[in-house]
């Protein structure tokens, strides 16, 4: 294999890596043909130490500590939406943080998904990282909306949902939304937005159109289930396509601008009611296979999939079904199209979370074909990743976390540090042994938080209901369930050890009997975290409300109702339950600075425009 080995490393393809046990897994010959075969002919890998390049540094604001609320935006309730959370309950939400002293809104990834098959609703699979999902926009705050254009009837039932009901939503929003478009003369999107999203912006808005006329002839709303001949783009078929249907490419184009122009309203909304941040958003570490991001783009791998090697937690690997950049094509262009991707989202975030943050040195990839155990880890320019990425962060003055949870390389962290890219620590992880570590010793350079969208609520994790589901969808054994569901009183009895050597609760040796953890263990939990020393912290709203079930579980796809769970209060009813008010005054307490620099950042308002309706 030493042929094809030195080939495979020249295109920054590792032949080998540490397996379970710390043995040396050696990657399947026949898996380096098709990686190397995938990427294609280029200029190759040059050596990369994970090292931090000198003079790169990503936008780090001086200031007090600073918190803020991690929100699903689709799980938002109130009287106004249509059965899904959107931009104008943002808005709303993003009012009542502030006056509470909150600096930031952490949001899931808005990316735009498959308006075809809107079913396929995750928001960490993507359809284009580069453009926003349409579902989010408030129709009854675009120009042209009347009230008679909505079937009343339908908003009320989809407002009463426990779950997101996708289809319906997106049937009732994009009929509607076609209507005031129609009614409006059938406008473009303006030159200035056209302008800024360039070639991408019409080839998504092209494959929204396409992809609605193959669904509705069976082919489905991915590319790669489509006839061969549109699949290319720039083939004739496509071509003709587009000169007999400008209206509906048009149409597509105009709702990308009403997307952007209400999320930029909201976050001129932060910056007015005070928020040193603002938006917080998440952006994935990858794109579907079939979207309109991989369609036609050489510099998006669709044959190949992100995942993850066996280890003790999963003994088969992990294929996440998502396409990579080309590492190639990112070695050639000095990382190009990520710099091109992260200047996008932040131009209306304060601050950006990248999903699996390792995929700037490396991802574990699996060639088409194959399974995750014969995949194989593969290099990215890492100099040139973070430049890219510094020079996003710098230009639009927006922070950098990096989700570095799972197999963190050795030096991983400590060159994010360098970079002043945050880390992202959660408490449940934070360990020494059986016991939580200190807040004292959270690195400053991190956002602390409890969980997260993969994580139980704290609710939840008290009970022990994620055990509960686990065994339930198969996902763990009785006899597994069962040692955990065991050891939980333990883990909590040293969460109650850790809050009361930190002065936030009595000492008790006891977890208090009943399924939910009373309120003076919920604002301790928080209190605990906030005193870390870490720039941000961030308390989820489920927490806030005292959710049990959570939005995600992961290994599981239509099992369970992933991304689909509704708050069961609105936003304005959880703001004033007794719950809300003590977990954030609980914060305040060890987080005083926020109230204190309550005034508008000229830099933000200059940048966004408002959500209102002219």
């Amino acid at each position: 294999m030493g042929d094809i080995e030195a080939r495979a490393r020249a295109q920054g393809i590792q032949p080998d890596y540490e397996g379970v046990g710390g043995s040396r897994h050696r990657v399947p010959q026949a898996t380096l043909d098709r990686l190397i075969a995938a990427f294609g002919p280029g200029a190759g890998m040059p050596p990369q130490e994970l090292t931090a390049p000198e003079g790169v540094r990503c936008h780090l604001p001086d200031g007090p500590k600073a918190w803020g609320v991690a929100v699903q935006l689709y799980q938002l309730r109130s009287a106004r939406n249509w059965g899904i959370g959107d931009f104008a309950d943002l808005e709303s939400l993003a009012v009542i943080l502030a006056e509470q002293g909150a600096d930031f809104i952490g949001l899931n990834p808005l990316h735009a998904l498959f308006l075809s098959d809107p079913a396929r609703c995750s928001p960490f699979s993507p359809s284009n990282r580069r453009f926003l999902n349409p579902l989010y926009i408030a129709v009854d705050r675009v120009t042209g909306f009347d009230p008679v254009l909505a079937d009343a009837a339908e908003i009320a039932r989809l407002q009463g949902t426990d779950l997101v009901d996708y289809p319906a939503v997106a049937a009732a929003k994009l009929r509607v939304l076609r209507r005031i478009w129609d009614g409006l003369g059938g406008p473009d999107a303006s030159a200035d937005f056209r302008r800024r999203g360039g070639d991408d912006l019409d080839r998504h808005a092209l494959f929204e159109a396409v992809s609605a006329r193959m669904a509705a002839d069976g082919h489905g709303a991915g590319w790669r289930g489509w006839p061969e001949p549109w699949r290319d783009p720039d083939g004739p078929q496509v071509g003709a396509f587009a000169r007999d249907h400008a209206p509906h490419i048009a149409f597509h184009r105009w709702l990308q601008e009403e997307a952007d122009r209400q999320l930029a309203g909201v976050q001129a909304a932060c910056a007015k009611a005070g928020m040193a941040i603002g938006l917080y958003l998440d952006v994935a570490v990858g794109e579907a296979a079939d979207g309109s991001g991989s369609w036609g783009r050489p510099d998006v791998l669709s044959k190949v999939s992100i995942g993850a090697p066996p280890d003790y937690f999963n003994e088969h690997g992990q294929d996440w079904g998502l396409a990579p950049l080309s590492p190639a094509a990112m070695a050639a262009t000095r990382a190009a199209p990520f710099g091109t991707l992260m200047a996008k989202v932040m131009d209306r975030a304060g601050a950006v979370r990248i999903d699996h943050a390792m995929g700037l040195w490396q991802l574990f990839l699996i060639p088409e074909g194959a399974g995750p155990a014969e995949g194989a880890y593969a290099r990215y320019p890492l100099h040139d990743m973070l430049r890219a990425l510094a020079v996003a962060s710098n230009a639009s003055r927006t922070i950098v976390i990096g989700e570095d949870l799972g197999n963190v390389p050795p030096g991983f962290r400590a060159m994010m540090d360098a970079v002043g890219i945050l880390s992202y620590r959660i408490l449940f992880f934070e360990r020494e042994g059986a016991s939580f570590i200190a807040p004292r010793d959270y690195p400053e350079n991190a956002l602390a938080c409890l969980s997260t969208h993969d994580l139980p609520t704290l609710q939840g994790w008290w009970a022990c209901r994620d055990v509960a589901l686990r065994e339930r969808f198969g996902l763990i054994a009785e006899d597994t369930a069962r040692e955990q569901a065991d050891a939980r009183p333990a883990e909590r009895r040293e969460l109650l050890h850790a809050l009361a050597d930190a002065g936030l609760l009595a000492r008790r040796d006891d977890t208090p009997a009943g399924d939910s953890a009373p309120l003076d263990v919920l604002v301790a939990v928080h209190r605990y975290l906030a005193r870390t020393p870490s720039r941000l912290m961030a308390v989820r709203l489920e927490d806030l409300a005292g959710e049990i079930r959570p939005v995600n579980l992961p290994s599981t796809s239509d099992e369970y109702p992933n991304w689909r769970p509704r708050l069961g209060r609105t936003v304005e009813e959880i703001a004033q339950s007794e719950m809300f008010g003590a977990i954030l005054a609980g914060i305040r307490a060890e987080r005083p600075g926020s109230l204190a620099r309550k005034a508008v950042s000229p830099v933000q308002a200059d940048r966004h425009s408002s959500l209102h309706r002219p």
